[in-house]
């Protein structure tokens, strides 16, 4: 029965998935081995021997160190076999039987948990680079949107999907355009044209930024820009003109240092204007009404670096601007018109002296 069982035991030993090693201690010869560990350390073949010569990277050290204060000691280790390596945690046990001290040590195969996590680290990473990809897609297309209409806008287009036509009775508009556009296109190379617009409309950009004014459109050479929408502004009128007259004293100065020569003339007129969202697939923010219309119509009056108003818009400023009377005018679309040209202000240097003529 003996015999039997100790026959038992041996085939148990044999037939668990895990490599079990038997060391004598403090000595850590070793005594028993299963076929596990033959497979990983086919050193065993030649026959007992000390534990660290058998499992390469062992620290006996650190191992008597652990067993000793009555811990288990455990470390990892690379099994090498032909052109395969397995990863092969170990654990190291004290027990005590008949009044001698022994280490069991069990050897687990971690090479496909290893497979397994490097697997899933490497897919985290590629999520991740798709996840920041998709993050500058979406900034990309916010700053896109936020470039072609105000924020509060957007937010309300990227919260219900719809804008809803909003009407603004409080609000001021310029209208700005460059004389001699289609002369200076055709006599310089577009390339140069194109890249001059884009400098003097992103210098446009910061100034209706300082001034709390924002740009709706530029078509072509034309840049329109408003104060007041879409959020209320008690100052819309000082605002816009202050933009027209930093707008022409930045022209002035560029002119100064460039060859190409750009003068523009601007018109301000009050609202009321209309602001919506236009389009499904392509978005376009614009603006519609009577003042859009008449800041156009004063434009298309004014002269080189000249910026007319409305009688409206006079009312609103000449309080703190230096505004001269021109007459009264004929406007296309609304008939005789009392027309002004704005001049300055006391608390805004602008380096230019605006021509009597009107165009």
């Amino acid at each position: 029965m003996e015999m039997k069982l100790d026959a038992f035991n041996k085939l148990l030993l044999e037939s668990v998935g895990v490599g079990l090693l038997i060391a004598t201690y403090p000595e850590l010869e070793v005594i028993f081995w299963n076929h596990r560990v033959l497979e990983w350390f086919p050193a065993f073949e030649d026959g007992a021997g000390a534990l660290s010569e058998r499992l390469k990277g062992l620290d006996e050290t650190a191992l008597h160190a652990a067993l000793d204060s009555g811990k288990s000691y455990q470390t990892a280790l690379e099994a090498k076999v032909k052109r395969r390596t397995h990863q092969l945690s170990v654990t190291a046990t004290r027990t005590n039987f008949s009044d001698s001290s022994w280490i069991i040590v069990e050897l687990h195969n971690n090479t496909k948990v290893r497979q397994l996590e490097s697997m899933i680290a490497s897919y985290s990473k590629i999520v991740e680079q798709q996840n920041r990809s998709l993050r500058k897609e979406k900034e990309r297309a916010e700053k896109l949107l936020l470039n072609i209409m105000p924020e509060t806008v957007y937010k309300e287009l990227k919260t219900f999907g719809v804008t809803t036509p909003q009407r603004f009775d409080e609000a001021s508009i310029l209208m700005l355009d460059f004389v001699g556009f289609t002369k200076l296109s055709v006599e310089h190379d577009p390339a140069t044209i194109v890249t001059e617009l884009n400098d003097i409309f992103t210098a446009f950009d910061r100034i209706a930024e300082q001034q709390g004014c924002e740009r709706i459109k530029t078509m072509g050479d034309a840049y329109v820009a408003v104060s007041g929408l879409p959020e209320p502004s008690t100052d819309h009128a000082q605002s816009i003109a202050r933009l027209a007259l930093m707008c022409v004293r930045y022209l002035n100065r560029r002119n100064a240092t460039h060859n190409i020569q750009w003068n523009c003339r601007i018109g301000l007129a009050p609202g009321p204007v209309v602001g919506s969202v236009i389009g499904i697939q392509k978005y376009v923010y614009d603006i519609f009404g009577p003042g859009i219309n008449l800041a156009a119509r004063l434009e298309a009056l004014a002269g080189p670096m000249s910026i007319l108003l409305s009688e409206e818009m006079y009312e609103r400023l000449r309080a703190y601007f230096h505004i001269e009377g021109k007459g009264e005018m004929e406007v296309r679309g609304f008939g005789p018109k009392q027309i002004y040209q704005l001049l300055g202000a006391d608390d805004l240097s602008v380096d230019f002296e605006p021509p009597t003529t009107l165009g």
